[in-house]
């Protein structure tokens, strides 16, 4: 019998940082490390905060009482780095560099190879990521716009997205490669993404903005009416940006970020919640069938997945309008450090290779 991997899968969040340690694909603990507001306003740069969110790491496992010695390998979210295909890629001095140095994107995610890579020199072991933010699979057609020179970019959950898609096919005795999958990762962020033969090909863009409504973000407006916005003299950039995509959707309709709230009201008798729930499940709808527009209609599954998914009002309302395309499947949660755990299982037992990361993009414009 094959000794048990012991693994520690490390995801730094905006607030928190949350960690698991598993043994295989047991989980032995999970926690989430909360960072207070007055303890980050130290911190001028994300990238300052490397040495202070490693060391909450290392003191979270010593509370645990185990040690980080007897890790066998030190796996992360990534991100900070230029456009990648999927999959899981050892963490190399490049990769390190360009995360450090945030080169495409500065987010908490950075510091996760960084974190993985100290701890695996210093204890000798290995370091991966997975399937970071930073994957882009996209068609060429999916990144045009009307505008030259402005294109579409890759920004997905695909760390949920892929151990899902690959969940799901395990389940099914399918291979990934071969099937057609619209996933719907439905959360305080939504993305809605076509996966054609293990590529995901074509979604909406969760960082720039576009897309359904969420609980969180304004999604799909009429531009001329954001563009009246802009120029009103109520807003600077920052209050502008953040209006749209961080207290938008059921935040600024309802103040509230929780389906469940929402809900309420309407079960209450507030028929304008009611109008925008469902709107807000509508324009999911549409995006599911827009997404199965980039698989020309040849759809072997629609999944839903995500922490909204486990709300059943949600999921009935979404299969009365896709679920003529295919079958709709629920597949609740989020399951990112069950995620990062399952890809460096994959390369360590062989059945994956791990990638390289050259820091050439995947895509660098036409």
């Amino acid at each position: 019998m094959n000794k048990k991997i012991r693994i520690l899968a490390i995801n730094p969040g905006s607030t928190s940082t949350k960690i698991a340690l598993f043994d295989d694909y047991d989980e032995v603990f999970s926690e989430t490390i909360i960072h207070e507001a007055e303890e980050l306003k130290g911190f001028e740069h994300i990238q300052d905060q490397l040495g202070y969110r490693r060391d909450m790491v290392e003191k979270a496992m010593e509370n645990r009482g185990f040690a980080l010695s007897g890790v066998d390998v030190f796996v992360g979210r990534g991100g900070g780095i230029m456009s990648v295909t999927g999959g899981t890629y050892e963490v190399s001095a490049l990769l390190v560099e360009h995360a450090a140095s945030g080169i495409v994107s500065n987010h908490p995610a950075q510091l996760a190879s960084q974190i993985c890579k100290q701890f695996a020199e210093k204890y000798n072991r290995r370091a991966y990521i997975v399937n970071p933010p930073d994957v882009d699979e996209f068609e060429d057609v999916a990144r045009i716009t009307g505008i030259k020179g402005i294109y579409r970019e890759s920004h997905i959950h695909a760390l949920n997205q892929k151990e899902i898609a690959l969940r799901f096919c395990a389940e099914r005795g399918l291979q990934y490669e071969q099937v057609n999958l619209v996933i719907c990762h439905l959360g305080g962020g939504i993305s809605i993404t076509a996966h054609h033969k293990g590529r995901m090909i074509d979604s909406n863009d969760i960082i720039k903005g576009s897309g359904p409504m969420t609980p969180t973000r304004a999604g799909d407006m009429p531009y001329i009416k954001i563009l009246d916005m802009a120029f009103s003299g109520e807003y600077t950039k920052k209050q502008l940006t953040e209006r749209l995509n961080k207290d938008g959707g059921l935040t600024d309709h309802f103040g509230t970020t929780d389906v469940r709230d929402v809900l309420k009201l309407a079960d209450a008798g507030d028929r304008y919640a009611d109008v925008v729930f469902r709107g807000m499940v509508y324009q999911n709808a549409k995006y599911a069938g827009a997404m199965a527009v980039a698989l020309k209609g040849r759809v072997d599954a629609i999944i839903l997945t995500g922490g909204i998914s486990n709300g059943k009002r949600v999921t009935d309302l979404m299969k009365e309008y896709i679920g003529w395309i295919a079958e709709v499947v629920v597949m609740p949660g989020e399951l990112e450090l069950e995620a990062l755990a399952a890809g460096a299982i994959r390369v360590m037992r062989g059945e994956e290779q791990a990638k390289v990361y050259t820091g050439a993009p995947v895509w660098n414009g036409f």
